[in-house]
């Protein structure tokens, strides 16, 4: 599977989580080509499967078909409610029974939601870190939103601008393993120009070219 996946951590329903990682999932479909397939996970739905890959070591056939889901997206929305200043204690434990390299290079968008203003700051000091060590590449835009801020000014803005930003990022991923997949990631080539100019070259590679020509 390819495309959008949303991993909604609310627990009850209705939620406002949910209502969040809709609005992203409809505005990043929105910026995607045609055809962007999209797909929610409800982790509320994975609490047991979860709790038992935990102990057992083995997930169940559903937690695993939305392991595999989150593994093959293009893109990622990640939406949690806040709890004690931080995500949620099931967002986190569905990162935790993920593998590892499942999320490399992979563009995430975070985002979360809250009662209060002042626990906006989970975004910066709580979400992106643990994103970042499980080496995605999260988007420049995260988006809170407390209780005052659904229908208020400022909240749909926020998420056009991530959603951009997220759907940009999707379509260079997309790219990268598709041409991977083509070209075998054979060293030495030339990487291909995108549609709008640029080029996309891999981190290792540029990081290969600024070492001294002695260390190589």
């Amino acid at each position: 599977m390819s495309g959008l996946v949303v991993v909604s951590a609310g627990l009850s329903v209705p939620s406002s989580t949910r209502l969040l990682a809709d609005r992203l999932a409809a505005a990043t479909a929105g910026h995607a080509p045609a055809g962007t397939e999209v797909r929610v996970v409800e982790l509320r739905d994975l609490a047991v499967d979860i709790a038992h890959h935990l102990t057992s070591g083995f997930p169940g056939r559903t937690l695993a078909a939305a392991l595999d889901a989150v593994t093959r997206a293009d893109g990622l929305i990640v939406v949690t409610p806040v709890f004690s200043a931080s995500y949620s204690g099931l967002f986190k434990s569905f990162f935790d029974v993920l593998d590892k390299d499942a999320l490399a290079g992979k563009p995430v968008l975070i985002a979360a939601t809250g009662g209060t203003a002042r626990h906006s700051l989970v975004l910066d000091h709580a979400l992106r870190p643990l994103f970042s060590y499980l080496r995605a590449v999260v988007v420049p835009t995260g988006v809170y939103a407390a209780s005052e801020d659904w229908g208020a000014e400022g909240l749909p803005e926020r998420i056009e601008r991530a959603a951009g930003e997220l759907a940009a990022l999707m379509g260079g991923f997309a790219g990268r393993r598709s041409d991977t997949g083509s070209r075998g990631d054979r060293a030495g080539e030339v990487p291909a120009a995108r549609a709008d100019g640029f080029t996309v070259v891999p981190f290792a590679e540029q990081l290969a070219a600024l070492r001294p020509a002695a260390s190589r």
